[in-house]
């Protein structure tokens, strides 16, 4: 073999290393679950922008509230026609993604904007098919950050998960990971769900509805739920687990067909809150139990 063609091997070894370093660091990029901004002005003023923002980017608001009855954490949900669409295509619990969310947090130093990073929510829930939606999805993420990125510098926070774990993530060994839902009711047809759970709310004092998401069409509901018991809902766990974090609510349930199913507890709390020491769960070791109860309290058949 002439040095020529020597030269030729060694450069190929050179760029074939490269490339497959570049995929490791690919493969390893990790993602944050919220991305903050600072605001500078009122609440209201903040949410009045926000709202503005959320239209010129073509999403609808569909709902807001305030976590745990407290003014001072209020989140907007909203949506849009290409996001619900591609989430739809997921038969396994995909409509879940349907709903993206900002927090507008007030405290000591000030007002934060927060949204609930679509991209880590994605992948969290899609698993490795988010590729396949890869382009779709980055858009919808890339408009939902223009929502924010107006206030001020975009920063991340809540701690880091490397894609090849979030895609199958589950907070220890043991721990429900995102196939393993809750199973709350099934029912003899979609309608007849749909039916029950809407009337179980008007009357429920457990959960207040922050919005609904229902798609006739494929026979899929996702539901929005304050958990605002007193004594088991968001006033008593959100205090410990972090209330800067507060983008991740409210608490879904879904009707897929004729099955309501919501995220074990154990599974979402620490999907949004993944940097919760083992010391700080065991002070909410009944939340998972209790938000299951709530929301069997809203699809059970009576």
């Amino acid at each position: 073999m002439n040095t020529k063609a020597k030269k030729i091997i060694s450069l190929l070894g050179v760029i074939m290393l490269f490339l497959v370093l570049t995929i490791q660091g690919f493969a390893n990029t990790s993602l944050s679950p919220f991305s903050g901004v600072k605001a500078t002005t009122t609440i209201k003023a903040t949410e009045v922008n926000i709202k503005s923002n959320i239209k010129s980017q073509g999403f609808q608001v569909i709902g807001e509230y305030n976590v745990a009855g407290n003014k001072n954490h209020t989140i907007i949900a909203f949506t849009r026609t290409d996001l619900k669409k591609v989430s739809s295509s997921y038969s396994d619990r995909g409509a879940l993604a349907s709903v993206l969310k900002i927090g507008i947090n007030k405290s000591t130093t000030g007002i934060e904007v927060s949204l609930l990073n679509p991209n880590y929510t994605f992948n969290a829930y899609f698993g490795d098919g988010y590729d396949k939606n890869k382009v779709t999805l980055d858009k919808i993420n890339s408009d939902a950050h223009k929502i924010i990125a107006t206030f001020g510098e975009v920063y991340q926070f809540g701690g880091e998960v490397e894609i090849s774990k979030l895609r199958k993530y589950k907070y220890m060994l043991g721990m429900p990971k995102f196939t393993s839902p809750v199973k709350l009711e099934t029912y003899s047809n979609f309608d007849t769900g749909l039916a029950t759970i809407q009337k179980n709310i008007k009357t429920n004092k457990n959960v207040k509805l922050v919005y609904s998401v229902i798609d006739n069409k494929n026979k899929t509901a996702v539901f929005g739920f304050a958990l605002i018991n007193p004594s088991e809902g968001e006033k008593n766990f959100m205090p410990t687990i972090g209330e800067r974090n507060s983008a991740a609510m409210p608490y879904e349930v879904i009707l897929q067909g004729d099955k309501a199913t919501m995220l074990h507890g154990r599974y979402r709390i620490a999907l949004y809150w993944p940097t919760l020491s083992m010391g700080t769960f065991s002070k909410i070791m009944s939340t998972p139990g209790n938000i299951e109860d709530a929301m069997e309290s809203v699809t059970e058949i009576k």
